[in-house]
């Protein structure tokens, strides 16, 4: 087998354990710490809870988890595979899949009583899941399909959307079970999405200043790698005098550590500075989800 194939079966198989690993964690954290809270996670896990425990408490029938999170999630799954990526939405179906099946064969044990205990750290796991999810460039599936779909492909900020139907999920989950569910949710979801931010470096951008007599093989390397291009500045180095050249760019957060290494293989005196970067307006790479 050549390097390129062996490269590309070790991709997928990192991305296919990352997605398992991510699947089973989510169940046995809505088993061990959201059906015993009595919570509502974000996205379309949260709305099968919410459809799943109406139908006990208003309907007297039991509904599995599996079935109504897999027909929720049909028609997005359609659309993520029109429009994003087909190994996208098969990596993402696979974790829902999962998920959801896991979530019914998986025993409820409940770990603790303390509901904000609960809400804390079931959203840390959660968060957690998500981002081993995320690494393997897939998603949980729900709104998350529609959102990325919007943001790539239409170039329109979704994300708001998903927010202001989180929130609607949870005023009908506190008219239904009581105010005190809803608002302890809103402290799992802020969890959840603290780690997710924490933790995925792909979503974070960072800028890069590179002082460098071997500017043009630093690019060079740095649009191979990355992709993305730079701006050259000439300018004179105050301390002794000579001329200088800087190299400047916006790369993902995720791609620092390799660009910083790459950049002192080539040049070990060069000067790197890097800056967090809060927004990038303009055409800014975005690597494909597929």
């Amino acid at each position: 087998m050549n390097k390129p194939n062996a490269a590309r079966c070790w991709e997928e198989a990192r991305r296919l354990g990352l997605i398992v690993i991510a699947s089973v964690i989510m169940a046995v954290n809505i088993k061990s710490f959201v059906q015993a809270g009595g919570l509502f996670p974000g996205g379309f896990n949260g709305l099968s809870l919410l459809i799943q425990r109406s139908a006990e408490k208003f309907g007297g029938f039991s509904l599995p988890f599996s079935v109504i999170n897999l027909v929720l999630n049909a028609i997005p799954a359609v659309v993520s595979f029109k429009l994003i990526g087909k190994r996208f939405t098969v990596y993402s179906c696979l974790m829902i899949v999962l998920t959801s099946v896991l979530t019914d064969l998986i025993p409820s044990v409940p770990i603790t009583n303390d509901v904000l205990l609960i809400c804390i750290f079931g959203g840390i796991i959660n968060g957690f899941a998500i981002s081993l999810c995320l690494m393997g460039r897939a998603t949980s599936g729900g709104t998350d399909f529609i959102a990325v779909a919007l943001t790539n492909r239409l170039n329109v900020d979704a994300w708001n959307y998903v927010f202001l139907g989180n929130a609607a999920m949870l005023v009908v989950a506190g008219l239904l079970f009581g105010w005190d569910k809803a608002l302890y949710s809103i402290v799992f979801q802020f969890a959840s999405t603290q780690i997710v931010q924490l933790l995925n470096a792909r979503i974070k951008k960072n800028t890069l200043f590179i002082i460098s007599d071997d500017s043009e093989e630093i690019y060079h390397k740095l649009r191979e790698s990355t992709h993305h291009s730079a701006t050259l500045f000439h300018g004179t180095g105050l301390y002794n005098g000579e001329p200088r050249a800087m190299l400047y760019t916006v790369i993902s957060g995720d791609q620092v550590k390799k660009m910083t290494k790459t950049v002192h293989e080539i040049d070990p005196k060069a000067f790197v500075n890097v800056i967090k970067t809060d927004q990038v307006a303009g055409n800014f790479y975005q690597r494909p989800n597929d």
